[in-house]
């Protein structure tokens, strides 16, 4: 009995051992091996975020901020735990009305409007997105050729929304389904639902408690000056272009690039490289854990790394002097109340200019100003003022249009002159110089070396039987004469005046790092282009050789080559390549990445009789008794009164879009050794001395000198005074030497 019973008690044992031998068994493939050695008994989900990295700064020449960051807050998405959610549609119907009642705009890139009657918005979206909409259509087996209403009813049906909703409403909720859906069947980064919320929005957002939707912090561009708009530019999210271009590089297809500007010009510094976060969320959104993804082929950390700093060449000072100079100019021109004029040319109907100031020996730019401007930091809020605006004030004058140069071009005309010698056996300068060094041209009045084409000196038009007499090269740039630039472009060919142009700067790339609109010369292409490739008016003739002399025909440039002419005019045919960029250094300034060296474009051989000529005959438009910019900088009375000694030449082209005349101004300074070129243009602005009787009263309210302010209303001087646009030349000159102390 005893045996009995202890086998009994053995057989129970070895049974009961054996029962918890399956349950361990059991329960380590359901803890263990089912798993993944993952033990919890939360249900967790595992999704990669983007981490933007911080853009670099955009600085002036000494180290003023134009643009940086500011931070900011996103509300991201982890569909993950939305979508688990028992009432998803609920809870996105409820954010969907916060959202309308705080006016907050949201991404959606479903492409449905989102109001009745329902139709598709694919044209609104770049190809990438309109890939995901085919590739969202694909995985859930919908016709591509559905329509858009019936799409809202299919939709409507999957994602369970109730009937009783608006259609408007079921859309919205639907948006975002749409989101979530695309990051299951796409490596789209996380869905992010609001960029740059206010402190205040996004408090009332987070008390619905939405179930997924978590605060990132980032950071938005910040504009540290209204000034230097059209090249500061701005940033966007990019089109097909732009993402078959920065893909490669590592963007995600919703990162922002550089639109225009800086921004653009120089994305390549400016732009971080983003990080890749892994966050590990339960089910109702809590973060488990977090840590930067790791390459397990490189062991390379995705942490995200800030964007370079760019130091440009502007002087931010300098810049607001320019724009506030130039819009001063601009507006009092067109007032009838300061502007009396009664000429037929005189301002009153002028519309935009540019003015650009730059470094002779660099050909670094320290002041680049388009009018009328905007302000950066109120673009968007203003983008429908700004596009209804007349005056195109997103338009950059200052290298993004061409125009004549007229008499400013007359420099060029004489350099082409006296370094080229004639090839013409029937002429009578065969083997000589076109024009020798103290030549003597009679001014006629009017030009009647080619039958059935006259034109006349300017002062002959205004006072006919009235002539300057007879000329030397520099009395002729002094009092602007056409006649003898008339005579001087029937000597050469049109090729010897092209070439020196283009030597000089006028109709060739500047070498900015942004992109510009490069003028042209007059030649066949030029003709063909404004007439049609036949005709008459399609061919070069004698008449166009005279008129191209004096900054006519088709001869047009940029303001900003017009400054590069007059830089390369100064550095006696040295011509540098404009730029933008000093330097670029690491986001915390412990390294430099890079340092831009000054580069020469282009050597023209200019004798020194040549540059002595044109450079005391530019004098004399300053200095002379008769200089049509005598007025200023000093002029022929007061020299003393202005710090250094200006080289100078007015401007006034004709054009044909009716009204007032254009009008130019180059200079440079000191005339011993210039350092700094500027170059001013008007459009309609009359003449040059419409443009610098105005910018007088700038110059000497802002002068370190200070003399007294100008009491007297402005007054428009006749067109045959060619005074030119330059007071704010003064200003700046003024500004430049003062605070270097290179004073002549």
């Amino acid at each position: 009995m005893e045996r009995i019973s202890r086998f009994r008690a053995i057989l129970l044992l070895i049974l009961f051992i054996t029962i918890l031998a399956l349950f361990a068994l059991k329960l380590f493939d359901l803890q263990i091996i089912k798993t993944n050695g993952n033990t919890d008994n939360i249900a967790k989900y595992t999704t990669v975020t983007t981490v933007r990295a911080a853009r670099g700064d955009i600085l002036d020449r000494n180290g003023n901020k134009l643009v940086g960051n500011r931070a900011s807050y996103n509300l991201v998405f982890n569909h993950y735990v939305i979508e688990s959610y028992g009432q998803t549609n609920e809870a996105l119907y409820a954010l969907v009305h916060k959202c309308r009642d705080l006016n907050l705009s949201y991404n959606d890139h479903f492409p449905v409007s989102k109001t009745r009657p329902f139709e598709y918005t694919l044209n609104d979206f770049a190809t990438s997105w309109q890939n995901h909409f085919q590739s969202f259509m694909v995985d859930r087996s919908l016709d591509s050729d559905i329509t858009a209403p019936l799409l809202i009813e299919k939709l409507r049906e999957r994602y369970n929304i109730p009937e009783g909703w608006s259609d408007e409403d079921a859309r919205a909720v639907i948006g975002m389904r749409y989101e979530f859906d695309l990051r299951g069947i796409s490596s789209l980064p996380t869905y992010t639902f609001i960029e740059d919320i206010s402190d205040e929005n996004l408090s009332a957002i987070l008390e619905l408690n939405t179930p997924g939707l978590m605060v990132e912090s980032s950071t938005v561009r910040e504009y540290h000056t209204k000034y230097a708009a059209h090249i500061l530019g701005y940033m966007g999210g990019m089109d097909d272009d732009d993402w078959a271009k920065y893909k490669k590089a590592g963007y995600s297809m919703d990162a922002y690039i550089g639109q225009s500007g800086f921004e653009e010009a120089f994305e390549d510094y400016l732009h971080g490289i983003d990080g890749q976060r892994v966050d590990v969320v339960s089910k109702d959104g809590t973060i488990v854990e977090q840590f930067w993804r790791v390459d397990r082929k490189t062991g390379e950390v995705y942490t995200p790394i800030a964007g370079n700093n760019v130091e440009t060449t502007i002087d931010l000072e300098l810049q607001g002097i320019a724009e506030d100079s130039l819009a001063n100019i601009m507006k009092e021109l067109t007032d009838p109340e300061k502007n009396t004029s009664k000429d037929e040319s005189n301002g009153l109907d002028a519309e935009g200019a540019a003015v650009i100031v730059m470094k002779v020996k660099t050909g670094e730019i320290l002041a680049c100003a388009s009018y009328p401007t905007y302000n950066l930091a109120t673009m968007n809020q203003d983008w429908a003022e700004i596009e209804a605006d007349p005056l195109k004030p997103f338009f950059n004058r200052a290298f993004g249009a061409n125009y004549a140069p007229g008499s400013t071009f007359k420099m060029c005309t004489l350099i082409a002159a006296m370094e080229h010698r004639s090839t013409n056996p029937k002429s009578e300068f065969f083997g000589r110089y076109l024009y020798l060094p103290g030549e003597i041209i009679r001014d006629q009045g009017v030009f009647t070396k080619y039958p059935g084409f006259s034109p006349t000196c300017l002062i002959w038009t205004s006072n006919p039987g009235v002539t300057h007499g007879e000329l030397t090269a520099q009395r002729a740039l002094e009092v602007s004469c056409n006649y003898f630039f008339y005579e001087l472009g029937s000597r050469m060919t049109i090729e010897m005046l092209n070439e020196t142009a283009n030597g000089l700067g006028l109709g060739v790339p500047t070498g900015i790092e942004l992109t510009e609109k490069v003028g042209w010369v007059t030649d066949e292409a030029s003709k063909k282009a404004a007439y049609g490739e036949t005709g008459v008016n399609s061919q070069i003739t004698a008449g166009d050789r005279v008129l191209a002399a004096i900054g006519q025909a088709e001869n047009r440039f940029s303001p900003l080559q017009l400054c590069i002419y007059a830089s390369t005019l100064a550095n006696k045919g040295t011509r540098m390549k404009a730029t933008f960029l000093s330097r670029v250094v690491a986001s915390d300034y412990s390294s430099l990445i890079k340092e831009n060296s000054p580069e020469i474009m282009s050597q023209m051989e200019i004798a020194s009789t040549t540059y002595n000529t044109y450079i005391e005959g530019m004098r004399l438009v300053i200095a002379g008794g008769e200089g049509t910019a005598r007025s200023h900088f000093g002029g022929p009375k007061d020299l003393d009164t202005f710090p250094v000694a200006v080289c100078g030449k007015t401007g006034t082209a004709q054009h044909s879009s009716g009204g007032s005349d254009h009008g130019a101004f180059i200079c440079f300074a000191p005339m011993e050794d210039p350092e700094i070129a500027v170059a001013v243009y008007g459009e309609k602005a009359a003449h040059g001395a419409t443009l610098a009787a105005v910018a007088e009263d700038i110059l000497r309210a802002s002068s370190p000198w200070n003399p007294p302010a100008r009491s007297t209303p402005l007054k428009i001087r006749r067109r045959n005074s060619h005074e030119c646009s330059h007071s704010v030349l003064e200003w700046l000159l003024i500004f430049y030497f003062s605070t270097t102390g290179k004073l002549v």
